[in-house]
């Protein structure tokens, strides 16, 4: 029983996060990207923290009231990673048969898809958006019952970097959530369309890949770690954090006010009249003359352009 339940217990979150991302209150919010064909810009309901503490407060209650073991999804993480797979396979299928053709190849179509921001009642729930959803949400309730297992097996006798491991995941996923708007202005919502990199990549791959640390380390007897190693490991965390946040946020400020400057940076573009190429601060590689960014075609297709 519990082989079936492992299998289709990634689909069951899935259609809850669903539900509550529909259901639940959020803001609304202007993206960035325009619907096809138009100079109108999409509209989206962000509502993902308020989905993640919804959907962890249910996983708690059912296993605080012997619905489930604390520790259950270690146990079937293997039916539910092939549940997954399948879930993100049947998911990317759907997202590509029914609609016209893109290229000339079909495996280019299904792995990059063809529709390229499809939403619910006028961005009620965003396919995109979902996507991430799941994907986080499914990884935080993986790390978090792996780690059960490790305390339950172990009475409470767990290895520190284990603990540290759970926590820069939780904050990591925590971080993605608390800065849904700015994601709305990357490359995957502006430039690439709804397959299987980004269906099967968000429902199978993200929520397991990411919890290999703690899958490996939850059956193990616990180590000690010196101090300065836990202390060396969360420095280098943050530091790559902070390289891949601040990238981010810099981005979004130039979008959203291209003459506005971003942590004191003030913003340095190269342009070709028609779309400028941000090149200071954390997008800063060399100067700007002696920069050759267009490709043969004479397009530009870095994640940090915006029209002029």
């Amino acid at each position: 029983m519990d082989k079936i339940a492992g299998f289709l217990s990634p689909i069951t979150i899935y259609l809850v996060i669903f539900l509550l991302n529909y259901f639940l209150p959020g803001r609304w919010v202007t993206g960035y990207v325009t619907k096809t064909g138009t100079s109108e810009k999409l509209r989206y309901k962000l509502n993902g923290l308020w989905v993640l503490f919804a959907t962890i407060i249910l996983w708690a209650l059912a296993c605080y009231l012997g619905y489930m073991d604390w520790d259950w999804f270690y146990h079937v993480r293997w039916y539910a990673l092939s549940g997954a797979i399948v879930c993100g396979l049947i998911f990317s299928f759907a997202m590509v048969l029914p609609y016209p053709k893109v290229s000339d190849h079909f495996l280019k179509d299904f792995y990059l898809g063809r529709l390229e921001n499809p939403q619910l009642q006028s961005g009620r729930v965003d396919a995109k958006m979902w996507l991430y959803l799941v994907g986080a949400i499914m990884l935080e309730i993986n790390i978090l019952s792996f780690t059960a297992h490790a305390y339950l097996i172990h009475a409470g006798h767990v290895s520190a970097g284990l603990y540290l491991s759970t926590a820069l995941l939780s904050f990591f996923i925590v971080d993605y959530l608390f800065f849904e708007e700015v994601h709305l202005y990357t490359y995957d919502f502006f430039a690439e369309r709804v397959g299987f990199k980004l269906g099967w990549g968000c429902i199978a791959f993200y929520p397991f890949f990411y919890t290999i640390p703690i899958w490996v380390a939850a059956d193990a007897a616990p180590v000690s770690t010196p101090t300065y190693l836990l202390v060396a490991c969360a420095l280098l965390f943050f530091f790559s954090w902070s390289l891949s946040r601040g990238a981010n946020l810099q981005k979004y400020f130039f979008k959203k006010n291209p003459e506005k400057s971003f942590l004191g940076i003030q913003p340095e573009v190269i342009s070709d009249g028609n779309k400028s190429l941000l090149v200071s601060g954390f997008l800063g590689t060399q100067p700007a003359h002696q920069l050759s960014w267009r490709n043969r075609n004479g397009h530009c297709h870095c994640t940090c352009c915006r029209p002029s």
